[in-house]
């Protein structure tokens, strides 16, 4: 299996219906009730606001695998990454994967924080710090649903922002990944190995599409983090980051690497004997630093003295459309940072649509560069 089979498998599998950032219960559920009879699909619980959470379980080989996705409302790449998996499985694509695992899928944990674009559930908990308080109706449905399947690997899958850089470089970390300590010294367990091996196996495939452009999660422990606290009860788990690509910020690009990605997880767990023996090249894959921004102002002349403009968009759900509202949130000299977009200056002066001092915290679409009206957007 090669990257270039796993492209043209995306280019004909992908669920077209899904697209953006905005993915929501209403988007999923026409999906979930067309899947066909050898998908198991279950009602397995409720959220807050008494929506529905399911599960989708595939395949009947011995090697359980257990994936959920929007534990972070407005994470929803692994969501559509998910759906282009389920049809190559429909399509009777990877067949050897289903005769050798079984596969146990949550598609959206937490549909309230989905619905509301915010990475909390409806009662404002961060799901991914509740492991241990339970103290959620989600955190009692995932679980329940980990003891009930009794998995022997878990996949995490998130969503990041575009700050992160693959190491200290001037590389976008387009995925990230994390095996989660299991405690706060951080050893190694063979459980942590396992997991270490299959992302550095992921990482070695992936190479070829993103170069340099994939980077570690930093795993300072946390029990109360979902994939420690399964760490910790020795399921071998994976947390998969899907970040940012070049100007795909409807992540388009980056839910086709995701989908390889989750294959390339799959393909190891299927085709390799894992035992953790070969985790130490997890180590090779940079940690992820937060050196970028969306957007950098270089070399302007704010109230008389050259500085960087460095912006961030603002991700707005407004009458149910996502929007990016750049923000400037610092004016300094910059050497430090890169940009998702540089703006050049050129020394000139900057400021807002309104012809006013440019300052920290202003959003607008626009700026003028010297009295020419420039698009911060990309």
């Amino acid at each position: 299996m090669t990257i270039t089979d796993l492209n043209t498998r995306h280019k004909q599998d992908k669920e077209h219906t899904l697209f953006g950032r905005y993915i929501s219960l209403n988007d999923i559920a026409p999906l979930i009730d067309k899947l066909p009879s050898n998908f198991i699909t279950e009602i397995i619980g409720r959220s807050v606001l008494d929506q529905k959470i399911y599960s989708i379980t595939i395949g009947n080989g011995p090697k359980k695998i257990l994936m959920w996705s929007q534990m972070h409302g407005n994470e929803s790449t692994t969501t559509k990454a998910i759906f282009d998996l389920l049809n190559s499985f429909k399509n009777n694509y990877f067949d050897d994967i289903l005769k050798c695992c079984t596969i146990k899928i949550i598609p959206m944990l937490n549909p309230d924080g989905a619905k509301a674009y915010t990475r909390l559930n409806a009662n404002n908990v961060d799901l991914n710090r509740d492991a241990q308080d339970l103290s959620q109706p989600e955190s009692k449905v995932l679980l329940d649903c980990y003891n009930a399947f009794k998995p022997d690997f878990c996949f995490n899958l998130h969503g990041q922002r575009t700050i992160f850089s693959a190491g200290k470089t001037n590389n976008v970390a387009t995925l990230s990944f994390l095996s989660p300590a299991v405690n706060k010294e951080r050893d190694i367990n063979s459980t942590r190995a396992i997991a270490m091996q299959i992302i550095a196996s992921i990482n070695s495939f992936m190479q070829t599409e993103l170069p340099n452009q994939i980077g570690r999660y930093d795993d300072g422990f946390n029990a109360n983090c979902v994939g420690d606290s399964f760490q910790m009860k020795q399921t071998p788990t994976i947390l998969y980051e899907a970040g940012h690509y070049k100007d795909d910020y409807n992540r388009e690009e980056v839910r086709r690497f995701t989908y390889q990605a989750i294959i390339a997880g799959l393909l190891s767990i299927t085709k390799e004997d894992i035992k953790g023996d070969n985790y130490k090249a997890y180590f090779d894959i940079p940690e992820n630093q937060k050196l970028f921004y969306d957007v950098i102002i270089k070399d302007a002349l704010i109230d008389g003295e050259i500085k960087d403009v460095v912006i961030q968009f603002q991700e707005k759900l407004i009458d149910n459309k996502l929007n990016f509202i750049p923000k400037v949130e610092k004016i300094f000299k910059n050497d430090s940072f890169f940009a998702h977009k540089w703006i050049e200056a050129n020394n000139l002066e900057v400021r807002t649509v309104n012809k006013e001092q440019l300052y920290e915290g202003y959003e607008n679409d626009f700026v003028f560069v010297n009295n020419v009206k420039k698009s911060l957007k990309h």
